[in-house]
């Protein structure tokens, strides 16, 4: 797919803090897809999962250092990978917060 096609597919709420003209998917690959992880739609997954393939999106989120625990227990239960493979999950044990909501 033409990443132009894939920009316009995706929905407008992802860039709401930048212009999407401006985005490479390939350089930009780990911000669009926590992006798409912690504020996309079903539609926008479905779009970066034909696009990168679910090994290229896994391979890339356990190297996220931030991810809420939403998104996290989201792509580990799709992809079968353990929670203490992504480094947002090691991350958030060893700082943890004195109120956690």
């Amino acid at each position: 797919m033409k990443s132009e096609i894939i920009k316009d597919k995706l929905s407008p709420h992802l860039f709401w803090d930048i212009d999407k003209s401006n985005i490479c998917l390939d350089k930009n690959k780990r911000w669009l897809i926590q992006r798409v992880l912690e504020y996309g739609l079903l539609n926008d997954w479905l779009i970066i999962l034909k696009y990168y393939g679910m090994d290229e999106i896994v391979q890339t989120a356990t190297k996220l250092k931030h991810l809420d625990k939403k998104s996290l227990s989201f792509i580990s239960l799709l992809s079968g990978t353990p929670r203490e493979k992504f480094l947002c999950y090691t991350f958030n044990q060893l700082n943890p917060k004195h109120w956690n909501f």
